[in-house]
């Protein structure tokens, strides 16, 4: 199996290849230049790993939530390279991604996800790993901090995403958490797998990205 996956959901963009089970990565912190270059990104992991296009099975994207252009950068970029090769696509929460990154690096079975949506909100889920994916045990939500829902039960919860420099407004406990943490396409890219082996994958006309939020910024009356 070779799936290609993307990210530009924050800050921080990222390209991956899942050949087989092998993770290769590309990740930069690249603020307000997702679509100057993830297309570079992507032909040069491509051409190292000696894979093109026409040889992937399907390819992913982080769907969301994020940043409003972020998310319509990824989704496009995605769609255009689906629609040339007509291959599927899976889409993948950038919280869950970050969930995945939790356990992938930190081994935690448990990770509250939680993304800067600014505007004072968080982007905000809870995750549990089964058989070494991480699964959603609440729905997702934008949400004020003090207001963030935490399920019930005495889980050692690790906290992942840049929602988490605002630990102290949280009214959640963490026995750590890392608010310099983004979603990665690599994680992007196993999870990717798992759902497309389970049918999860879509027509390239059938992406979208999704926002959890109607509104980019406050009216001046708002603030």
């Amino acid at each position: 199996m070779k799936i290609l996956a993307l990210d530009t959901a924050t800050e921080a963009c990222s390209v991956a290849l899942n050949l087989n089970g092998e993770i290769v990565e590309h990740f930069e912190l690249l603020p307000r230049r997702h679509s100057r270059e993830l297309l570079g990104m992507i032909d040069n992991l491509l051409k190292k790993q000696n894979v093109s296009l026409s040889d992937l099975d399907a390819l992913a994207f982080g769907c969301g939530p994020g940043a409003f252009t972020g998310l319509r950068v990824a989704t496009a970029m995605v769609q255009g390279l689906a629609f040339a090769i007509d291959k599927p696509v899976v889409q993948v929460s950038t919280l869950r991604a970050l969930a995945q990154e939790g356990l992938r690096v930190h081994q935690s079975n448990a990770v509250l996800a939680a993304i800067d949506a600014r505007m004072g909100e968080v982007y905000w889920g809870a995750f549990k790993a089964k058989d070494g994916l991480m699964q959603p045990v609440i729905n997702e939500r934008v949400i004020a901090p003090e207001r963030v829902i935490v399920p019930e039960g005495e889980e050692n919860w690790l906290g992942m995403g840049t929602g988490w420099q605002f630990e102290d407004q949280l009214a959640a406990k963490t026995i750590n958490c890392f608010p310099d943490a983004y979603p990665r396409a690599a994680d992007i890219a196993i999870l990717a797998a798992a759902d497309f082996n389970e049918g999860h994958a879509v027509p390239a006309e059938r992406t979208r990205p999704v926002y959890l939020r109607d509104k980019v910024a406050l009216k001046k009356s708002e603030r």
